[in-house]
């Protein structure tokens, strides 16, 4: 005996399109296709945002899915269950009728059951003598089987989404708290900067975030405020390196090397090459009367206080102070960018700017500060170079011409404050005077 297969739906329900092509998508699935239910109804519930399905239609599907007594659905076999509505109110937690038919239509509208409605609307199977199932009419499961993969890739897509959402959160989050921590470590330690704009332009940025925000949204924000982030922490781990620059007494231990080399009065003059003599007794001590330590940078501006005479506020209080001021002591000398990379290279960027700072202290008695500093850029590949003598030569010409200016005929109710130094730096000159 031949059936029909009904495809519309009972009473005073419409038709829509989106029915049909749900329908034509159960059928035209393959014969040897195999779901297994419940792996299935999970992605179902974890796309259920993007199919339309509320968690009441899916508690409704849950339950229609407990009357099919096999776990594994097969596209050959019957996938039709017919539970009256009494049935599914008690396994959906005792919905109201109401509620239950306006979830039956959602769950036919998502495409996620087909109803088929006998004629008269009621919902039964007709069995052979043999009890096997020639008609049935009730809900059709064969979505469930058919649009498998489909809930599984809108399942993977929901969780990759949820996923970025979660790390943009995160990253907001971690952002948010280094910013805030990082300005406030600013002001606290001092570090210059105009750290009342930063905070201004933070809470610009986070002023825009509302309660409930989309992972666009979040993701453009996180974009501002990596970049305010780098922009901050920049400053502040070059105001630390210039502070280690003056605190780390190994820090550039590799630049001060065991040497005599000329003092800056000493190979101005016409540039006099001469080779020294090594293993005597007066060049062993005054290899050993060197300092093993860096250059504080007070004695590096008594000895060269013309540098503060290039600074726009005349006032250098830290090594990235002196840094810019010998960028400018550079250009004023006229020594080409070449000369300074090398020299920079081989003794290194503080050594190479006190350096120059002692060529720019006497450059009145040198003839070419590029070719003087290139010809100190050679000693230090050598090994022959230091800052400590050019520095100390500087240093106690200053001291000397002290002495002479304090002089009783020469002292004045008006004059200038003498340079003070350590009795173990004035010991240190002694010796290199010696």
């Amino acid at each position: 005996m031949q059936t029909h297969i009904s495809t519309t739906p009972f009473g005073r329900r419409t038709m829509t399109l989106g029915q049909i092509a749900n329908q034509a998508k159960a059928k035209a699935m393959p014969k040897e296709a195999v779901a297994n239910k419940w792996r299935v109804f999970q992605d179902i519930r974890e796309a259920r945002e993007l199919l339309g399905a509320t968690d009441r239609s899916l508690a409704i599907l849950n339950a229609l899915l407990s009357f099919h007594r096999e776990t594994e659905l097969s596209a050959e076999g019957e996938l039709i269950v017919w539970p009256s509505n009494e049935q599914l109110i008690a396994r959906a937690n005792g919905i109201s009728p109401a509620t239950l038919r306006r979830h039956l239509a959602v769950l036919v509208e998502c495409g996620l059951i087909i109803r088929r409605d006998s004629p008269n609307g009621k919902r039964f199977a007709r069995r052979s003598r043999a009890g096997e199932i020639e008609q049935a009419y009730g809900f059709d499961l064969s979505p469930i089987v058919a649009r498998a993969a489909e809930f599984r890739d809108l399942a993977e897509a929901v969780q990759a989404e949820k996923k970025a959402f979660r790390v943009a959160r995160e990253r907001l989050t971690l952002l948010r708290r280094d910013i805030v921590k990082m300005i406030d470590t600013g002001i606290e330690e001092g570090v210059p900067g105009n750290w009342s704009r930063v905070l201004q332009t933070y809470q610009a940025v986070i002023t825009r975030l509302p309660r409930t925000a989309s992972r666009q949204l979040i993701e453009d924000i996180c974009a501002e405020l990596c970049e305010l982030h780098a922009e901050i922490r920049d400053v502040l781990e070059t105001f630390t390196k210039t502070q280690n620059l003056n605190a780390n007494e190994s820090h550039f231990e590799r630049h001060i090397q065991n040497s005599n080399p000329d003092s800056i009065s000493e190979s101005e003059n016409g540039f006099r090459k001469k080779k020294e003599a090594s293993g005597s007794v007066a060049k062993t001590n005054n290899i050993r009367s060197l300092p093993k330590r860096d250059l504080p940078l007070s004695i590096v501006l008594d000895a060269c206080p013309n540098m503060r005479e290039v600074t726009q506020t005349g006032d250098i209080r830290h090594w990235r102070d002196f840094l810019a001021a010998a960028e400018l002591v550079r250009t004023m000398l006229g020594v080409s960018p070449s000369a300074w990379a090398e020299a920079r290279e081989a003794m290194g960027e503080v050594q190479a700017a006190i350096a120059l700072a002692a060529i720019y202290q006497r450059t009145d008695q040198i003839n070419s500060a590029g070719g003087y500093l290139r010809s100190l850029t050679d000693k230090a590949r050598d090994g022959k170079f230091s800052t400590w003598p050019m520095v100390m030569a500087l240093l106690r010409a200053r001291l000397d011409e002290g002495k002479q200016q304090q002089t009783p005929e020469n002292t004045t109710p008006g004059s200038g404050p003498r340079l003070e130094v350590s009795d173990s730096l004035l010991n240190s000159l002694r010796k290199r005077k010696l």
